[in-house]
């Protein structure tokens, strides 16, 4: 959130107005489109109530700076992706306790509902998002240079800390992913698939520019999956719930790789095609 913040000014948010309609987009298929289709998966398919309401949590989340770093290397609009995570992240401490405990009770039962305290996550939330964006933007305005200089080996590091604390909690239950996957890893495949398509498909149908298409669909694939654990271990203090986020973690890592192949394969494609005629 900090290399996030680095990256913004708050010119930045005047793309609400400029480009309203990719913003709208991009909010919606993040903050609707997402926890339907896990609510709609966790129903389908049978698993454990903790592990669906892991799942839960993880499409709660906004997106992170895995999904600036791909929509950069995919050539995808990195302003519009920037946008997007900052103002999910601004969101998602008042959004996140609020829907999670309304599905608890109907995933867990109620007499077995867990109750994220609201206050509290509001608080823990926004000292991990908010505060370090502003703290972010706070130095961009204060040295610019400086954070120029700093934005890109912080963002870096976000990403390697997140496959880090990934690659831990694998080694850690190293004899448990195979169970791991056999539970959730059905689910955590389709919700990354269909939400990533949701978002490619959503985006052409409001025939968005190419670059703006590919920042949706990398924002809505790519969840902020430290923010799910922290959730989970933290506030929560339940492994289990936290399985679903460690899947997905390791899942979107391979498809916003293999989506940014494919963009950049059909972009030189396109390219070759102009080149010829």
């Amino acid at each position: 959130m900090l290399g996030l913040g680095l990256g913004l000014t708050t010119k930045d948010f005047n793309l609400v107005v400029a480009r309203p309609k990719a913003v709208f987009i991009g909010i919606t298929s993040q903050m609707l489109l997402l926890p339907i289709v896990a609510f709609s998966l966790v129903s389908i398919f049978p698993m454990s109530p903790e592990l669906a309401m892991g799942i839960i949590v993880l499409s709660l989340c906004p997106g992170g700076t895995t999904s600036n770093l791909y929509t950069y290397i995919a050539r995808g609009d990195v302003a519009l992706s920037i946008t997007l995570t900052a103002i999910v992240s601004l969101l998602a401490p008042f959004t996140i306790p609020l829907i999670f405990n309304l599905t608890s009770g109907y995933i867990l039962g109620q007499e077995q509902a867990v109750k994220l305290p609201v206050i509290k996550t509001i608080v823990q939330l926004c000292v991990i998002t908010i505060v370090p964006i502003g703290l972010g933007m706070f130095i961009r305005h204060w040295n610019a240079v400086f954070a120029t200089k700093a934005e890109k080996p912080v963002r870096i590091f976000s990403v390697v800390f997140l496959v880090l604390i990934v690659l831990l909690l694998v080694a850690k239950s190293w004899q448990q992913i195979p169970e791991f996957f056999a539970s959730v890893g059905t689910v955590t495949v389709l919700l990354n698939v269909i939400c990533m398509a949701g978002g490619f498909y959503l985006a052409k149908l409001f025939v968005l520019e190419q670059r703006q298409v590919i920042s949706i669909t990398l924002e809505v694939g790519l969840q902020n999956g430290t923010t799910a654990l922290m959730i989970t271990l933290t506030i929560l203090q339940n492994t289990t719930m936290a399985i679903g986020p460690t899947i997905y973690s390791l899942i979107m890592f391979g498809s916003g790789a293999l989506f940014a192949w494919w963009v950049k394969c059909s972009q030189i494609i396109d390219s070759q095609d102009i080149s010829a005629s």
